[in-house]
């Protein structure tokens, strides 16, 4: 769905919110990437409290974008093409129901076309193994503590963020060169 302003919000979850933000935050038509909470059942949660997998919330990056500048199907292949979305539950060493990979989608239209590339990967067989990927209608985002945000930017000498968000990152200048901001 459009706004007013001509741009179009997508809230993602694929493992560590840090990852998903540093990588959207350079592609070119992304307004905003913020790091926060969606999914849950309590108003306002605390980064503790998300991480004690209680609230049922994940750990997602709400996306504000240009359509004319990126496709909302160009969002999505990027968000399958960085993180596993085949694993329940889990990315890499982090585990629990926060880390799962997750659409929370803002319309019809945007709901047609995760499930129409969700149906068109599984049958590729890209992945032995189906994907999990939530897709929900888009309720409540939370965002997160400001020490989130722009986290791998503000602390990518941080043994996480060079064993885990940089790689991420590099596959995805790697791969996206074109559309880079």
């Amino acid at each position: 769905m459009i706004d007013n302003t001509g741009m179009e919000t997508i809230v993602l979850g694929g493992g560590c919110f840090w990852c998903i933000e540093a990588v959207f935050s350079e592609l070119k038509g992304v307004q905003t990437a913020e790091s926060g909470y969606s999914g849950g059942k309590i108003d306002n949660p605390t980064y503790e409290q998300v991480c004690s997998g209680s609230t049922g919330h994940a750990e997602v990056v709400q996306i504000i974008f240009n359509p004319k500048k990126v496709s909302f199907k160009e969002i999505l292949e990027l968000f399958f093409t960085i993180h596993d979305s085949t694993k329940l539950n889990r990315q890499g060493n982090d585990v629990g129901s926060q880390y799962r990979s997750a659409i929370f989608y803002h319309s019809k239209e945007q709901k047609q076309i995760i499930e129409e590339m969700i149906s068109v990967l599984d049958s590729s067989k890209k992945w032995s193994n189906p994907i999990v990927t939530e897709v929900t209608s888009f309720d409540k985002f939370y965002k997160a503590e400001e020490y989130h945000q722009n986290y791998f930017k503000l602390n990518a000498s941080q043994p996480y963020c060079k064993a885990v968000i940089e790689p991420k990152v590099n596959k995805f200048r790697k791969l996206y060169f074109n559309q880079l901001k």
